[in-house]
C-alpha cells in the first residue's frame, strides 16, 4: 500500500467521501456519464477514485486524472443526492492530490491566472482586446475565414464581439444619492467579466440603485479563485479568498452577475471556515437582490424573442434561476423561449471548454440546434463562460449576419428600465 497524501487532511476528505452510499441516483443527472456511459466518469465513480487516492490504494496516473479532470463541476449530482454528499469539495480535494509536486499539471492555470489576475497581465489583455476588437481586425478575420477551422480559429471565436446594445438612460443624480437607510451592496466584477462584460456590470449597478440599494464599487477585490480551486491549487485559491473577504468587509451584501463566480464565493465557507462562512452568507446573484424590490422598477416594452440559457451554477448552487425568470417576465413584449427543457450543461464549465473542447462541443451542440430552430433575436446567459461558449459556437456554425447577440440578463433589464423609478 502506498503512503497516503500529506497536503490535505486525508481523514476529512475520506469522511466526506464515505457519505456516498453509491446509490446511483446521480448517474442520470451527470452530463459526462451520459456521454461516456463509463462509471469512472460518474459522480460516484469519481468519489471512489478520490477515496483510492487518499487511502493510498491507487496511484496518481493519467487514467485517474482524465476522469477527475473530465468533470464539469455542474453540481447537479449534489441537488439529487439523498445523503448530501459534498461532491464538489471532494473533487477539488482529488485534483489537489493530483497537483501535488506536479507543476506541469497546473501550468495552463498559472498562465491564464497571469493574464486574468496580475495587474501587468490584465493591462496587456485589456489593451490587446481593445485593439483587436475595435480596429476591425476581428471582423476581417472572421469574415474572410482566414484562420480556417483549426485550434487557432476556435480560440479566436471565444473572443466576443463588441455588442451594440442599448444600455438605457443613465439614472439621474438624485436617484443615486446615498442614504443611511439603503443597504450597501458590493458588486463583484469577476476577472473575465470585467474584461469582457463591462456593460453588464454597469447595468447591474444601475438596476441595484434603481431598486433602492446603494451599489458599491469595491476596488480592492480580486478573482474569485475558481480557476485555482478547480485545478487543485487550493492555497492560491485561499489567498484570493482572503483578499475578497477583506475587500467586501462592512457591506450589507455582495451581488454577482456571474453565477460561476458566485458559486465559488459561496465555497469560501469551505476554503476559509472561520471568516469565509460569514462572507458566503452575504453572496447572492444580482437577480436575487433585485426581485424582492422589483415593484420599485418600471420597464418599457422590448418586442423581442429571447432564448434563455440557465447556467448550471445558477440552478444547482445559487437557486437564482427562478428570480431571473421572474424579472425578465416583467418586461412587456419580451418573449422568453426555452433553450433547453432538460436544463443540461452547455459544456463551458469554467475553463473546461478550453481544456476539453471536443466534449464541450458535444454538450453544446443540442443548444446550438435549438437556437437555429427558434431563431431568437437575442440569447440570454448569466454566466460569462457559458456566454463565451455559446457565442463562439454560433460564430463557428453561422455567418456573421445570422448570429444573435449573447447578452447578460442585466443588459436586457437595464435597457428596458424606465428612467422614472420609485425611490422606496
Amino acid at each position: 500500500m502506498m503512503t497516503p497524501p500529506k497536503g490535505l487532511d486525508a481523514q476529512n476528505v475520506l469522511a466526506d467521501a464515505d457519505l456516498c452510499v453509491k446509490c446511483g441516483l446521480c448517474l442520470p443527472q451527470c452530463p459526462t456519464y451520459g456521454l461516456t456511459q463509463n462509471e469512472a466518469d460518474s459522480p460516484r465513480g469519481r468519489i471512489a477514485q478520490v477515496q483510492g487516492l487518499y487511502s493510498g490504494l491507487i496511484s496518481r496516473g493519467a487514467g485517474v486524472a482524465s476522469h477527475l479532470d473530465g468533470c464539469l463541476s455542474c453540481r447537479r449530482c449534489e441537488v439529487v443526492c439523498p445523503a448530501n454528499v459534498p461532491y464538489s469539495r471532494i473533487l477539488d480535494a482529488g485534483r489537489a492530490r493530483l497537483a501535488e509536486g506536479q507543476p506541469a499539471r497546473t501550468r495552463t492555470t498559472r498562465v491564464l491566472a497571469f493574464f486574468l489576475i496580475s495587474p501587468a497581465g490584465r493591462l496587456f489583455t485589456r489593451l490587446f482586446l481593445s485593439v483587436y476588437r475595435r480596429s476591425g481586425l476581428q471582423f476581417l478575420l472572421r469574415k474572410s475565414r482566414l484562420l480556417g477551422r483549426g485550434r487557432l480559429a476556435r480560440l479566436e471565436s471565444l473572443l466576443p464581439r463588441i455588442q451594440r446594445w442599448p444600455a438605457g438612460k443613465v439614472l439621474e443624480t438624485d436617484e443615486r444619492v446615498s442614504s443611511p437607510k439603503r443597504q450597501r451592496i458590493g458588486l463583484f466584477r469577476g476577472c473575465v467579466s470585467s474584461l469582457l462584460e463591462q456593460d453588464s456590470i454597469t447595468a447591474m449597478e444601475r438596476l441595484l440603485n434603481a431598486a433602492g440599494y446603494q451599489a458599491v464599487a469595491v476596488s480592492a477585490q480580486t478573482c474569485c479563485g475558481a480557476l485555482h480551486q478547480h485545478s487543485g491549487l487550493l492555497e492560491p485559491a485561499k489567498r484570493l479568498a482572503r483578499i475578497n473577504v477583506s475587500a467586501f468587509a462592512g457591506l450589507d451584501g455582495i451581488a454577482s452577475g456571474t453565477s460561476g463566480c458566485a458559486a465559488s464565493l459561496r465555497d469560501y465557507a469551505d476554503l476559509l471556515p472561520a471568516e469565509g462562512a460569514v462572507f458566503a452568507a452575504r453572496v447572492k446573484d444580482f437577480s436575487q437582490w433585485i426581485l424582492p424590490k422589483a415593484d420599485a422598477l418600471q420597464f418599457h416594452a422590448l418586442p423581442l424573442r429571447a432564448a434563455l440559457h440557465v447556467p448550471c451554477t445558477a440552478r444547482n448552487v445559487l437557486g437564482s434561476d427562478g428570480a431571473l425568470r421572474q424579472l425578465l417576465e416583467r418586461i412587456p413584449q419580451l418573449e422568453l423561449l426555452e433553450l433547453d427543457a432538460a436544463q443540461s450543461c452547455c459544456g463551458a464549465a469554467g475553463s473546461h471548454f478550453l481544456s476539453h473542447p471536443e466534449q464541450a462541443d458535444r454538450l453544446l451542440a443540442p443548444k446550438l440546434k435549438t437556437i437555429a430552430s427558434l431563431r431568437p433575436d437575442i440569447v440570454i446567459s448569466a454566466n460569462i463562460g457559458c456566454s463565451m461558449h455559446l457565442a463562439a459556437g454560433l460564430v463557428r456554425t453561422n455567418s456573421l449576419e445570422e448570429v444573435p447577440p449573447v447578452l447578460h440578463p442585466a443588459q436586457v433589464l437595464a435597457a428596458a428600465l424606465c428612467a422614472s423609478v420609485s425611490r422606496s
